[in-house]
């Protein structure tokens, strides 16, 4: 039986034990990886690899000793409870043998889950799944993660109370970084809040989201775009004795100007070119950068990404002037721009 995505979703919740198998095929083996892992758990709990309720075999195995999986299906182990039979990496060689298996499946033997990479809607295991009447097909896709994966994901991880803004956060999140990191993340978020009644927030989902700058960076950042060229001297001083590179700060300084740039100049105001930006802009931050979009303007902002391309040029070159000076010295004539009313 083929499963549709909403489908799927109620399935990897609850996995059916009454069934005799399920396959998991698609491009994404991250994807695949975590939704069999998701399964198996679902079917034999926590403790049953431990418990050696969990029977492992690749399908290039399989073909090598063709018995495996039947052997697998029937054994009884030492410990009682359900049982899963494993088969990785499969493909159509192995469809005769999932077919007996299958069909000689009862009450009782192991549940048969299989993962393959992407199968044509004409592949015989494909077929197979989809056309037995006690055996699930389900396609993996790389798509990002629908808003009921994203909730079950969550409830999953224990998180039920969520702000709004928290939740566009998460959605943005979810579409930008890889699934695993993803799962991650909503563990990390999870546990961040172990304890704490109040909705997960904007706040708490940036505390938690992979880093992408060093803060030290930001606060210079930040300075620079909200106009306080008084503060930079010290900022620079701490960036310099840390080992910074100019040509790295110069890039972080394009980036965040060019993501000023973009919300300034969209169609629907700062603040929804802020939350169209990728990778996405969470929490307090999001809302400092649209402020500061707002208060430049796209025509200032064009001439700050000249002042700085023209840096990055130079820092690049053969010049021998102080890469350091070089791009403090623009980033205080932005600072001075920034002022400019």
């Amino acid at each position: 039986m083929k499963l549709s995505a909403r489908d799927a979703i109620s399935y990897f919740a609850k996995p059916d034990p009454g069934k005799a198998g399920v396959l998991l095929y698609g491009p994404d083996a991250m994807r695949i990886a975590l939704r069999r892992q998701e399964v198996i758990e679902g079917l034999i709990g926590k403790e049953g690899e431990e418990e050696m309720r969990l029977t492992r075999m690749s399908g290039a195995e399989l073909r090598k000793d063709k018995t495996l999986l039947m052997d697998a299906l029937k054994s009884q182990g030492f410990f009682p409870g359900p049982r899963v039979a494993f088969v990785e990496d499969a493909t159509d060689q192995i469809a005769d043998l999932a077919k007996d298996a299958l069909f000689d499946w009862r009450d009782g033997d192991a549940q048969i889950v299989v993962t393959a990479g992407q199968l044509k809607a004409t592949s015989k295991l494909r077929k197979l799944f989809e056309g037995h009447p006690s055996a699930y097909a389900i396609a993996i896709y790389a798509d990002p993660p629908s808003r009921a994966e994203i909730e079950a994901t969550l409830s999953k991880a224990g998180i039920t109370d969520i702000s709004r803004d928290a939740m566009t956060d998460i959605e943005a999140l979810a579409r930008t970084i890889d699934p695993g990191d993803f799962r991650q993340t909503l563990e990390k978020l999870a546990l961040y809040k172990l304890g704490d009644a109040t909705p997960v927030s904007s706040e708490d989902v940036q505390s938690c989201a992979p880093a992408t700058t060093e803060a030290e960076v930001d606060d210079v950042l930040n300075a620079v775009a909200e106009g306080r060229a008084n503060e930079l001297g010290p900022l620079m001083i701490k960036l310099a004795g840390q080992g910074s590179d100019p040509v790295a700060l110069s890039i972080f300084a394009m980036r965040h100007f060019r993501s000023l740039h973009a919300a300034a100049s969209h169609p629907n105001g700062a603040g929804a070119g802020i939350a169209a930006a990728r990778p996405p802009i969470f929490g307090p931050r999001r809302d400092r950068m649209t402020k500061q979009a707002s208060g430049w303007g796209m025509y200032k902002l064009e001439t700050a990404l000249s002042i700085l391309t023209d840096t990055d040029l130079t820092l690049r070159s053969s010049s021998k002037a102080p890469t350091m000076a070089v791009m403090e010295r623009a980033l205080i004539r932005l600072a001075m721009l920034a002022q400019r009313r």
